[in-house]
């Protein structure tokens, strides 16, 4: 399990800009798995009744309800500029650092585009990447030198909380 054993990091469930969210109480390096999702598999007929919004879709026949008190992966807020991503091996999904995440930053991934359209996207993307003027504290960022605006897509492709074509998150509330 090597890649996908869980590091002991001192982890934080506390109030953020969009509800409850994670913060890492230590610097975290990249590649480390910093948590694993997980909860009860759920059926076909549970998965169309309005449950909640910790459903995880880790493939086309298995679904996670993460909502259970030990999973503290469900505090894991979206992002549009992810510092972590879902890899999901054999059905089950663990949270991987990007890139190096400091104290104090909240850690956060990309719901996917199914999500994002169907409920971020109506409310408004409060992550600090879609904050007004583009700062967390308010500040414009300076123009681009080709006055051309950046895309959000790192990769110039569609971007998915899809993890490796395993994991993602699932839009199921009606």
């Amino acid at each position: 399990m090597g890649k996908y054993a869980v590091g002991d990091f001192k982890l934080r469930v506390r109030r953020s800009r969009t509800g409850k969210g994670v913060f890492a109480c230590e610097d975290i390096p990249k590649g480390a798995c910093i948590a694993e999702y997980t909860g009860r598999e759920v059926s076909d007929d549970e998965k169309g009744l309005d449950r909640g919004k910790f459903l995880f879709w880790v493939s086309k026949k298995r679904t996670i309800d993460g909502n259970i008190p030990q999973n503290r992966a469900r505090y894991i807020n979206h992002s549009c500029r992810p510092n972590c991503d879902a890899e999901g091996p054999n059905g089950r999904v663990f949270i991987m650092a990007r890139r190096g995440i400091k104290a104090g930053e909240e850690i956060t991934y990309n719901y996917g585009k199914e999500y994002f359209d169907q409920f971020i996207k109506p409310k408004g993307c409060k992550c600090l990447k879609c904050e007004p003027n583009g700062s967390p504290n308010g500040k414009a960022k300076p123009a681009r030198a080709n006055g051309k605006a950046k895309s959000n897509r790192p990769n110039g492709k569609g971007m998915s909380a899809r993890a490796n074509g395993k994991a993602k998150r699932r839009a199921t509330r009606a």
